[in-house]
């Protein structure tokens, strides 16, 4: 089969590599119809992730199941299944508390195994992993592309906004105009916020993040940011969500909070490991979040998908074939596309 391959800083290749198969009676083999370029490729991409050439590419994913292992029961041929960006078995005692993420066997797509940018998957642990989308609804292009975003982009965004504590008739303050912030500003809404501030830098993102729900916008340099949120909000939001995962975006989302307020973090660490211990202890300003349970929200966010109520499809502005993955990394890579769907 064909599948994106990394061979350095700036060099995806899509190339000829083994065809996944059932190794373990846990396993599956889905073909993979649709995938993404997620923002957290783009750091192998531009070098700053220590990757070795040769490793697969690629954590979003849906498709059709083509074989089952003898112990796989809640899938079966046919079927079409989206899977959370880490696999899980399921039944231990995080996967029991929602937290599949940290799961005692828990895996990544890509490096080593295969990748979500490729024609087909051996998916581990099935039946703890893959989730189905019902029979009897019409998967037509529109619905697939929408399921597609909730295998990480749009629930790494909803867990930002529980994280933040997000409420009916609060105040959110979202740091991050890409494709998890955007969404982030789809969950507050979900979530039934009343005001919605989204902080970003691109004039063209901020517009979609008000068709998405935000009710002010705010652009400019850092500074003038928390000055302009600091403004709006009388000293702050009670809940912050951080999107984005620099030391920068990290900085301005404390800066935001109001005393006694919550920052919900997603962003993938890039320097933003030491935070502001002192704000936090000053003014009883907490820090929760992390890498999102995405198995955990799936289901729930496939009801409002499936209701016609949730569409985070629009921050998907441009589509590759797989033979043109590495066109889709340049174009997200020089900010001339926010999100890329590839088609196989």
């Amino acid at each position: 089969m064909r599948a994106a391959v990394f061979h350095g800083a700036g060099d995806i290749r899509v190339e000829q590599v083994p065809d996944p198969r059932i190794e373990e009676p846990t396993d599956a083999v889905v073909r993979i119809t649709h995938a993404a370029i997620c923002g957290s490729d783009l750091w192998p991409y531009r070098g700053f992730n220590p990757w070795q050439a040769g490793w697969r590419i690629g954590h979003e994913w849906l498709g059709v199941v083509e074989d089952v292992g003898t112990a796989v029961d809640t899938v079966r041929r046919g079927d079409w299944v989206l899977a959370p960006f880490s696999f899980s078995d399921g039944t231990c005692e995080f996967c029991r508390r929602g937290l599949q993420s940290s799961c005692v066997q828990a895996g990544f797509w890509g490096t080593t195994r295969d990748g979500g940018q490729g024609e087909a998957i051996r998916v581990p642990m099935a039946a703890g992993t893959l989730v189905p989308i019902p029979k009897d609804v019409d998967r037509d292009e529109a619905l697939l592309t929408k399921m597609l975003l909730l295998t990480d982009v749009m629930a790494t965004g909803h867990h930002a906004a529980v994280s933040a504590g997000v409420r009916a008739g609060g105040t959110v303050a979202v740091v991050g105009d890409g494709a998890v912030g955007l969404c982030g500003v789809l969950a507050a809404q979900r979530l039934g916020a009343e005001r919605i501030i989204a902080v970003g830098h691109h004039a063209d993102r901020l517009a979609l993040a008000q068709r998405f729900g935000a009710t002010d916008l705010v652009s400019g340099t850092d500074a003038e940011a928390i000055a302009q949120v600091q403004d709006l909000t009388s000293g702050g939001a009670a809940s912050v969500m951080e999107c984005v995962g620099h030391k920068t975006s990290m900085d301005v989302a404390f800066a935001i909070a109001r005393a006694g307020g919550t920052v919900g973090f997603v962003g993938q660490p890039h320097g933003s490991e030491v935070v502001n211990i002192r704000r936090m202890y000053r003014d009883n300003v907490a820090l929760r979040g992390g890498i999102a349970p995405v198995r955990a929200y799936i289901p729930e966010l496939m009801i409002d998908v499936l209701a016609g109520t949730l569409d985070p499809s629009p921050v998907l502005d441009q589509t590759v074939s797989l033979s043109d993955v590495s066109a889709g990394y340049v174009a997200m890579d020089t900010r001339q596309a926010l999100k890329v769907l590839v088609r196989m």
